[in-house]
Formats: structure tokens, sequence, C-alpha cells
């Protein structure tokens, strides 16, 4: 977050000496807005014609300026850095023609006029400021980081608003059980082990270490594998005769 709103600040400067340089004088005191955009791109070379505003070196600019706003909206670091990549490219492309025209450069004393102007090195700056803006941002997350994010934010919230018996908002443990499942211990409405052998009888068993409730318990000197239900084996009276 903080990289983007530096990242932005400085492509906003950037964007706004771009715009600002063709009103500087470039060469032997010519403003930029006084090259025509075409003379760039043809055998001719750069000519004594006067250009319109809008055909001047004003038009790149304005578009890379235009570039760097779309950029700041957006969160991107590739409309940024194409933005600088078209000042400079415009810029170095402006010297090499002048370069050709002029048949050398020369850098202007101090308040001459003559030479390589101001306006020249505020594009050079400008298009360095807005390649270093993207670099320093961050750009716009991924969509499978957002989706990582929103998951780990979920399950913060999700462990801290569980309640004292570790239920969360489905109303189920930590152990995936909600409550009132018998075999859940300390969970409100709960039953506990049932049936278990051995264990105390529940309530209307009427033999110690009875079983579920209503079944006949085992008497402990039954064999384990005589049943209670069993009856008693009928002997035959004994003859006294």
């Amino acid at each position: 977050m903080i990289r983007n709103a530096l990242g932005s600040l400085m492509g906003l400067i950037g964007a706004a000496a771009a715009v600002w340089s063709p009103f500087r004088a470039w060469y032997d005191g010519r403003h930029g807005r006084d090259y025509r955009i075409q003379e760039l791109f043809t055998a001719e070379g750069i000519t004594d014609t006067k250009a319109a505003l809008l055909g001047s070196l004003l038009l790149p600019f304005l578009f890379a300026a235009l570039l760097a706003l779309v950029a700041i909206v957006l969160r991107s670091r590739l409309l940024m850095a194409l933005a600088g990549i078209v000042v400079l490219g415009f810029a170095v492309l402006w010297m090499v023609r002048q370069g050709q025209a002029a048949g050398s450069l020369s850098v202007g004393g101090e308040g001459d006029g003559q030479g390589l102007g101001d306006g020249l090195a505020n594009a050079f700056g400008a298009g360095a400021l807005l390649i270093l803006a993207a670099a320093v941002m961050s750009g716009r997350p991924s969509r499978r980081r957002r989706d990582r994010e929103l998951d780990h934010a979920a399950d913060r919230e999700g462990d801290g608003s569980a309640d004292a018996y570790g239920r969360g908002h489905d109303g189920r443990g930590h152990d995936g059980l909600g409550p009132g499942t018998p075999g859940t211990a300390g969970a409100p409405g709960t039953a506990g082990a049932q049936g278990a052998q051995g264990a105390a009888g529940a309530p209307g068993s009427t033999r110690p270490g009875g079983g579920a409730p209503g079944a006949p318990g085992i008497d402990p000197g039954q064999s384990p594998t005589q049943s209670w239900h069993t009856p008693p084996k009928d002997h035959p009276p004994k003859d006294h005769t």
C-alpha cells in the first residue's frame, strides 16, 4: 500500500514534468512546442517551421502523461514504465534528429540561451522518474494472492470467534461434532458414553454393572458366558423307594 502510494506520487510528478518540458527551451532557445512531431520521422529532418501546439513534441508527452494517470488508477507497473519509455524515447529521438540537422550538439552556457536547454533536461528527468515510479510500485495483487489472503483472514476470524465450548459459527466443535452428540463430554446436552460393559448401570437397571436403561444387569458371580435369562434346568425327582 505504501509502495503504491509513493510510486503514484512519483508518477504524478514525472507526468507533470513531461508535459511541462515542451514549454521550455530545448535547443538554442527554441521551445519543444515549436518542433513538429512529423519532422522526427521524415528524411527532411528538423526545420525552422513552427509547429501547431498539438502537432508538436507536446503530443507524445501528453500521451505519456495519460498513460501515467491510467497506471496510477489501475496500479499498473507496466503502464507506468511504458509512459517513461515513451518520454525517454522521444527525447532521444529528438536529440538524434537535431544533431543531424545542426551537425553537432552543444550544451548552452548560463543565460546565453544557446545549445541544449532545460526543456530537454526536464524530459529526461520526467522519463527517469516515471520508470523509477514503476519500480517502486508493488502493483495489483494477483487473484491467487487475493484468494489466499481472504482465506487467511477467514481462518483468523473463525479461530477468534470460537466460544467456550470450542464451537465456531457453524455450531461445531474442534472435533467436528455438533452439540448434543452422544459421547461428547462437557458439551451441553450430551449423554456421555452409553452401555459400556463394566460401568455403573444406568437408571432402570436392576443389577449392579447393568448396561443400557431397562436391560438386566450381569450378576458378578455368574459366568460371563451364562445369560441371566437362561432358565434353571429341571432335575428329575429322586426315587426314594
